[in-house]
């Protein structure tokens, strides 16, 4: 559970990803004009897909906020579930222990 901008999302971790990557209904719903945003095209599992690329102003995971973001948005319906990518965590460090993931906030 997170927030993008201040409003509630629940993230996917994926550090496959080299940013925050949402659908356009997601970016509608926080407040972003995705098309405004540099075009694109990104490499997925699935092929290439349209993106726009965007600033968040901020993410938050528990008491971890990250300022000025990169992310990424997709026209379209995937990815369901908005991806917290490298753009965020390359600022925490990751503690697994079985199947739970500690996030840190590295300073």
């Amino acid at each position: 559970e997170g927030t993008i901008n201040g409003s509630p999302v629940t993230f996917l971790v994926d550090t496959g990803a080299n940013t925050v990557a949402m659908n356009h209904n997601l970016a509608q719903r926080v407040g972003i004009d995705y098309r405004k945003g540099r075009q694109g095209t990104a490499a997925t599992a699935s092929g290439y897909a349209h993106v726009y690329g965007v600033k968040l102003d901020a993410v938050k995971i528990g008491g971890i906020m990250v300022r000025n973001v990169d992310a990424v948005v997709f026209e379209g319906p995937q990815p369901s579930t908005p991806l917290l990518g490298m753009s965020f965590l390359t600022h925490v460090e990751m503690k697994r222990a079985g199947n739970r993931m500690e996030l840190i906030k590295r300073y």
